[in-house]
């Protein structure tokens, strides 16, 4: 699995427009199993399957009558589209829902319901632009579930996504973009590596210190500080963390800076946006599908 990693705006939808054929690029190329998306979007929709950010699903009907309508609409015969649907129905653990109208469905029911809409042709390649956005965590960990049962089971998955730790958890590589471009690409801990090892971590109880400590970190730690906006938290890489850290106490002390806190983490994939963009990767599930597309993508591949 391919996740595409950035904030709203930064062009993941866009991208997964143009290989689902649903728009053209101004330039460049997109190819999916060595087909030209541009030149041949006949060949490319019966192999690929796309689930949106928004469920689409017909909430009059139940969620049995929704599978079997897009059976129908993908020109199986009425047998095998009903077959196909009681046996996503299972798979995704909708049997006691599955005669009742999908506008009485939870959010995570809905998303369930679009996902399995997606797998009804079993696609070679499955496209999920942010299908966990507005989930709960419950919800959330068991759409991820699904998603790692469907990849260890052959499909090659798609996922765009705002939250970090969902790319951490689930990716087997990892591209983040921002303003329409792809900043960095690899593993997770490859990311991570990117940028340092360990981080050293305070918080000050007093934002007036925030000045002086950064000078401390400045001089015992590794690369350009990070302070956090209310002035209190600062962080910067280390290659000895341990060391590092007895250092920074020491003169903190010496210098009378107080602090709340103190301690040493691995870097994780928020740090490593913030090392390449300036900026967290901020998510907000109410921002509007219109509000997040307004980027154009150049060149997209998979």
């Amino acid at each position: 699995m391919t996740a595409l990693l950035g904030p709203n705006g930064a062009g993941k939808t866009t991208t997964v427009k143009v290989l689902t054929t649903l728009i053209t690029p101004d330039s460049g190329t997109a190819v999916i199993d060595g087909i030209d998306v541009i030149a041949h979007p006949e060949r490319i929709r019966p192999i690929i399957g796309v689930s949106g950010q928004y469920a689409a699903v017909d909430e009059n009907l139940t969620g049995f009558e929704n599978l079997d309508m897009v059976g129908r609409l993908y020109h199986l015969s009425g047998r095998e589209s009903r077959a196909r649907a009681r046996e996503l129905i299972e798979l995704f653990d909708l049997t006691e829902a599955q005669n009742r109208p999908v506008k009485g469905f939870s959010g995570g029911m809905r998303r369930r319901i679009d996902l399995a809409g997606a797998l009804v042709t079993r696609p070679r390649v499955l496209f999920l632009d942010e299908p966990t956005t507005g989930l709960d965590p419950r919800s959330r960990l068991g759409m991820w579930d699904i998603i790692t049962t469907l990849v260890g089971e052959g499909t090659t998955v798609l996922l765009t996504t705002q939250y970090l730790e969902e790319a951490d958890q689930l990716a087997d590589s990892i591209s983040v973009i921002d303003d329409g471009k792809v900043i960095a690409q690899g593993t997770s801990d490859e990311l991570k590596a990117s940028i340092g090892g360990q981080r050293v971590e305070l918080t000050l109880v007093a934002a007036d210190d925030a000045a002086a400590a950064r000078e401390v970190l400045v001089r015992h730690g590794s690369g350009e500080p990070t302070v956090s906006t209310d002035g209190r938290g600062l962080t910067v890489g280390a290659d000895d963390a341990p060391a590092a850290l007895q250092r920074i106490l020491a003169e903190l002390g010496s210098e009378g800076i107080e602090l709340f806190d103190a301690g040493m983490r691995r870097p994780t994939l928020d740090d490593v946006f913030l090392k390449l963009t300036g900026h967290t990767a901020t998510v907000d599930d109410e921002a509007p599908a219109s509000s997040r597309n307004k980027k154009k993508t150049k060149k997209a591949k998979t």
